[in-house]
């Protein structure tokens, strides 16, 4: 008998992504394909648990295993690598993923939890400025380094533990920035919005002058001293610029 292998596959591929409303190919056996469904969807969950440590601790077992299993066998990844697994699993709760009772934090959790895997494979080299940079900082043209990324969330997420689980929006909002140091290491700091604001500005303004960047912020914020604001806001930028995260403009 002529086998249709496209529709073979086809049923064969839908039991595996998932067998909890697809049936059996009949003539496979049931051992065999549940070995392809246990290699397939152990490597995918592995690839979560592994990048996404704090979501797995904050889940229990039937509730992580759904998860899991509604990406797994719902989610048409657009990248064949498994590196990219993380990528895919972030777009897959933005833009697909439907349930009322997940974790009111739960994209935010997944989006700061991919990021230290993000730039700890980042190919760009860290630059590490020089004295004489660091000591005329204030005429000098400056940029955010690609290693250092400022971000702003709804909730705290950096604090999200089994013990901490907000349940509501809090009033403010969290400011974080993720830098790979010279030791290659991922480094969180929390940082104060008007600190958040300095970054974006240097961002959004390429080779802005340093002495232009705090001009612009004491303009915006119509602070009461704005001589002891640009003094701080300079002693900021030179804190940055030591760690690398603020370095010459090209």
């Amino acid at each position: 008998m002529k086998v249709d292998f496209k529709a073979k596959q086809n049923e064969f591929s839908a039991y595996i992504r998932d067998p909890f409303n697809n049936p059996r190919p009949a003539d496979v056996k049931q051992e065999r394909i549940e070995t392809y469904r246990e290699l397939f969807f152990n490597n995918v969950d592995s690839f979560l648990s592994n990048n996404f440590p704090v979501l797995k601790t904050i889940l229990n077992d039937q509730q992580w295993f759904e998860l899991s299993q509604d990406f797994f066998s719902n989610h048409a990844s657009s990248s064949p690598y498994f590196s990219e697994i993380p990528e895919e699993f972030i777009d897959f709760l933005q833009n697909e993923r439907k349930n009322e009772d997940d974790l009111p934090f739960l994209l935010e959790l997944v989006h700061y939890e991919w990021v230290e895997m993000a730039l700890s494979i980042a190919k760009e080299n860290i630059q590490t400025n020089t004295n004489d940079f660091i000591k005329d900082l204030l005429q000098q043209a400056i940029a955010l380094s690609p290693l250092a990324w400022p971000l702003a969330y709804q909730f705290p997420v950096q604090e999200i533990s089994p013990f901490f689980l907000p349940k509501k929006v809090p009033e403010e909002p969290t400011y974080l920035l993720v830098y790979r140091d010279t030791d290659d290491e991922v480094q969180f700091m929390k940082t104060p919005p008007i600190t958040f604001r300095l970054l974006q500005i240097i961002q959004e303004n390429e080779g802005i002058s340093c002495r232009n960047c705090l001009k612009k912020i004491v303009e915006e914020s119509a602070h009461p001293e704005p001589d002891a604001l640009f003094s701080s806001g300079l002693l900021a930028i030179k804190d940055l610029a030591e760690k690398n995260i603020i370095i010459p403009s090209v």
